[in-house]
């Protein structure tokens, strides 16, 4: 498109990246990317197996009502399918707005996406600067400085992001070209935000001198990426050579270099889907953690994880030191499930939804109208099985084997307010006789929790 109004086909590039006719469903706010890419997604349609779009009302604006009508419109005129979704966004200490309503937004576009499906979204070549320098900004590693890659696996499915090549400019000319109509949402301009003040009082300058700088910008990431797909394939190996059970061998740790150490000890971390630790604790894992006695047992703790050192081994457990955010803060609340058949259980997003289901164990009929979230406090019981007895919630946790981390997230649902309320649910590992279903229940149901 480079100085013209022909957008490159990100139908081409889709099954470029893909390899394969897929199945697409766009991330589709209404703003100008979205809508562009939308508009030439439906051009080249017959060559996807289908399309779709999905569009998150974030409710933090006065007029996100007629946002998603908007997109409602523009659905009709494409003859495209649309599912509105709606956030709820917590407000996390320390976490900047725009950071929530991110988190928020993809949490619902994994809870929307359907097997094998590919999200496509419309980040540009400005979008990707904007990141790597971010990254840059924030002291991250290669990892971080390879900022977003074109494609990537994502909830069930995969997401795309076809136009990293293309820049804002070219995708306002097509737009123009092909008069489509578009939202403007006028948070995109308060500069106190960190993206939009690098966005128009920063990048702008600098464009000033080095006109070409999104462009040596994005080239930077992929080389960043080509750079940690090598690290990456590098601590596989070094981790099949120091592996030791669950853990990792210390006497082989120490034969690796200082810099293969930490790069294997980031591979471990990750293999367990965690929050990694900071640089500094990094460091001293690799470093006092390792050189320690045999006998001396150090640990390293960071929020929801501490990494051991048990004689010759190195060990890591989630331990139940969840962030804040992650707790019940929402313990108090009420959930009417007749009129919102997903409900937001912790700050951290997770819901836990009601689902039909013909064979489900749930009798809707013997369900309160509303089922009251609470935390743990102790002594709780439910009978799992009308043929069983009465258990403690302690017990068939443990029975179970329920981790630690598990249980400081699982949802626990009431029939009643106060403490002479009954237990009902523990998330959707267990329900009370009291609402179970049987051969004779007309509308039947199942519980299920989507992590964020």
């Amino acid at each position: 498109m480079k100085g013209a109004t022909r957008l490159p086909s990100p139908v081409d590039r889709l099954l470029a990246l893909t390899g394969a006719q897929p199945r697409v469903a766009v991330a589709f706010s209404g703003g100008l990317d979205s809508t562009v890419l939308a508009h030439a997604l439906v051009k080249g349609r017959r060559r996807l197996a289908s399309l779709r779009l999905l569009h998150v009302d974030h409710g933090l604006q006065a007029a996100s009502a007629d946002w998603a009508k908007h997109c409602a419109k523009q659905a009709r005129r494409w003859r495209l399918a649309l599912v509105v979704q709606r956030a709820s966004i917590p407000n996390r200490k320390g976490e900047s707005p725009e950071a929530a309503a991110r988190d928020a937004r993809y949490s619902l576009f994994e809870q929307a996406l359907e097997p094998g499906e590919v999200l496509v979204t419309a980040q540009h070549q400005d979008d990707q600067a904007e990141t790597l320098l971010l990254q840059l900004f924030r002291g991250a590693g290669v990892a971080g400085l390879a900022a977003m890659p074109p494609i990537a696996p994502f909830a069930r499915g995969r997401i795309a992001r076809p136009l990293l090549g293309e820049s804002r400019v070219d995708l306002e000319r097509y737009a123009k070209r092909h008069r489509l109509e578009w939202i403007e949402d006028p948070s995109n301009l308060e500069t106190r935000f960190a993206r939009n003040f690098l966005r128009h009082e920063v990048l702008p300058v600098i464009r000033r001198k080095w006109p070409t700088v999104d462009a040596s910008l994005a080239r930077s990431a992929r080389n960043m990426a080509e750079a940690q797909r090598l690290l990456s394939a590098t601590a596989r190996r070094d981790l099949a050579l120091v592996m030791d059970g669950a853990g990792l061998n210390v006497a082989a740790l120490r034969t690796l270099t200082a810099a293969r150490r930490r790069n294997v000890l980031r591979e471990f971390v990750a293999a367990a889907r965690i929050a990694p630790p900071s640089s500094a604790q990094m460091m001293e894992i690799a470093g006092s953690l390792l050189a320690a006695r045999a006998d001396a047992q150090p640990e390293v703790r960071w929020p929801g994880c501490v990494m051991r050192r048990r004689g010759g081994r190195l060990e890591l457990e989630v331990t139940s030191e969840l962030p804040v955010e992650i707790q019940f803060e929402n313990a108090l609340k009420s959930w009417r499930w007749k009129t919102e058949r997903q409900f937001v259980v912790n700050g951290a997003g997770d819901r836990l939804a009601l689902l039909d289901d013909p064979s489900g164990p749930i009798d809707l009929e013997r369900l309160p109208d509303v089922l009251h979230l609470r935390p743990r406090v102790g002594g709780e019981a439910l009978r799992p099985d009308p043929r069983a007895r009465t258990q403690s919630l302690k017990k068939l946790l443990q029975t179970a084997r329920v981790s630690v981390d598990e249980r400081a997230r699982l949802p626990l649902l009431f029939a009643g307010e106060g403490p002479k309320g009954r237990l009902v649910a523990v998330g959707d590992r267990w329900i009370d006789a009291s609402i179970a279903a049987n051969v004779k229940s007309p509308r039947r149901a199942r519980l299920r929790i989507r992590r964020s």
